[in-house]
């Protein structure tokens, strides 16, 4: 395995340069992710397919979705690639190489635990100030223009919103200078979080009934059904920034509300 994926290395690395692989690989192999993760939330919510598993009742319009498709379109060629074009030096300048040999899949491992920490941290700080009044009004509101999400309205954001917080994804590798392979799983596995906490389904096999400090889907979907200044769970990935400054009391109380209420239906069954 280790060989081949070397080998499949060593094929790019020859046939393309470093800034094509760092910025033209990175943006397409987002786009090839981030899309074909988000668009079967779009299916699945037009066919009414796994609807026992859907958060909320309601769904968006075919024209909602179609224009949060265009959007992120524009927003991704107009703000995301310049974005990954004039970071090339900083990322270089800090180390990032794309030669071999690979790393190991401990430097790997690391970098990619830290990274998710270091982001949630972040992004925790940035989505509070995205919600206080001014900036929610003009910045903010239009990624809360959906309140029923679906895969892909996790990158529909304002240009400013997206830098803004774009910031704390970027942040990580920006100061240790990782392999190339390493900035493209870390990519990976961040847009598959975000679309995942924003697809709108909870499933018996997300990651949330599994990992007791991952967010997910049900956590995030809370964020966008409630009013701005009542919303809380600003987290982006884990729920522990939420549970230590108390911005997720209004969730845990749903949650145990919804808790007792099934527990007495259970109890009303059996008698």
């Amino acid at each position: 395995m280790a060989s081949l994926l070397e080998s499949g290395w060593q094929y790019l690395i020859t046939h393309f340069s470093d800034f094509q692989l760092a910025c033209l690989g990175s943006f397409f192999l987002h786009e090839g992710v981030f899309f074909l993760s988000g668009l079967p939330f779009i299916w699945l919510e037009r066919a009414g397919w796994m609807s026992h598993y859907k958060i909320q009742a309601k769904n968006n319009s075919p024209a909602a979705q179609e224009k949060c498709i265009v959007r992120l379109l524009l927003y991704h060629f107009g703000v995301n690639l310049p974005v990954m074009i004039f970071s090339y030096p900083v990322f270089t300048y800090m180390g990032m190489r794309s030669s071999l040999p690979l790393p190991s899949w401990n430097i790997v491992l690391t970098q990619i635990i830290f990274y998710f920490i270091l982001e949630d941290f972040i992004f925790y700080w940035g989505h509070r100030i995205l919600h206080t009044k001014w900036l929610y009004k003009h910045v903010h509101s239009v990624h809360h223009e959906y309140a029923t999400p679906f895969g892909l309205t996790s990158e529909y954001a304002h240009p400013a919103e997206i830098l803004f917080l774009g910031f704390a994804t970027i942040f990580g590798p920006a100061i240790t200078g990782p392999h190339l392979i390493t900035l493209w799983l870390w990519m990976v596995l961040r847009v598959l979080e975000t679309v995942e906490a924003h697809c709108g389904y909870h499933f018996p096999w997300s990651l949330s009934n599994f990992l007791p400090l991952y967010g997910g889907a049900d956590f995030h979907d809370y964020h966008h059904r409630l009013l701005y200044t009542k919303s809380g769970n600003y987290s982006s990935t884990f729920t522990y920034m939420d549970r230590i400054f108390g911005t997720d009391t209004g969730y845990r109380k749903l949650k145990a509300l919804k808790s007792t209420e099934i527990e007495d239906s259970s109890e009303l069954k059996n008698n």
